[in-house]
């Protein structure tokens, strides 16, 4: 199972069906895109929770309008095939409506972070 489709999917459903937030197992990397996809406008905020004794991560889903603002995701790097981007490849998606996430060595970040810090790395997925 890829637990981090399991959880754009989560946040993708989540703002069609109009939620208020949404609770995922805890996993730092989960944690990290969710950070970022904060960072970056997508989601309203970002805690850790627990639910009887279970680490969970709680993500609040931003709306504009009575549309949510995650109008869909597109993964990019799946568990069999690996993407992988240098920074001179980065280019803006959806006429920089979207952004692209990538885990680097410094971290999870939107390419947008990763042409400023000059690193490439694996494409997670896109949003927009």
């Amino acid at each position: 199972m890829d637990t981090i489709s399991n959880f754009l999917n989560q946040l993708k459903l989540a703002g069609r069906a109009k939620k208020e937030y949404i609770l995922t197992p805890f996993s730092k990397v989960k944690l990290a895109i969710a950070k970022t996809l904060e960072k970056e406008g997508y989601v309203l905020s970002v805690e850790k929770a627990e639910v009887s004794k279970h680490p969970y991560i709680k993500v609040t889903i931003l709306y504009k309008g009575k549309d949510a603002r995650i109008s869909d995701i597109e993964r990019v790097s799946h568990v069999s095939q690996r993407v992988y981007s240098s920074v001179k490849k980065l280019r803006p998606y959806k006429y920089g409506k979207g952004m692209t996430v990538l885990t680097t060595p410094k971290g999870v970040m939107s390419d947008t972070e990763a042409k400023k810090e000059m690193v490439g790395g694996e494409v997670l997925f896109r949003i927009w």
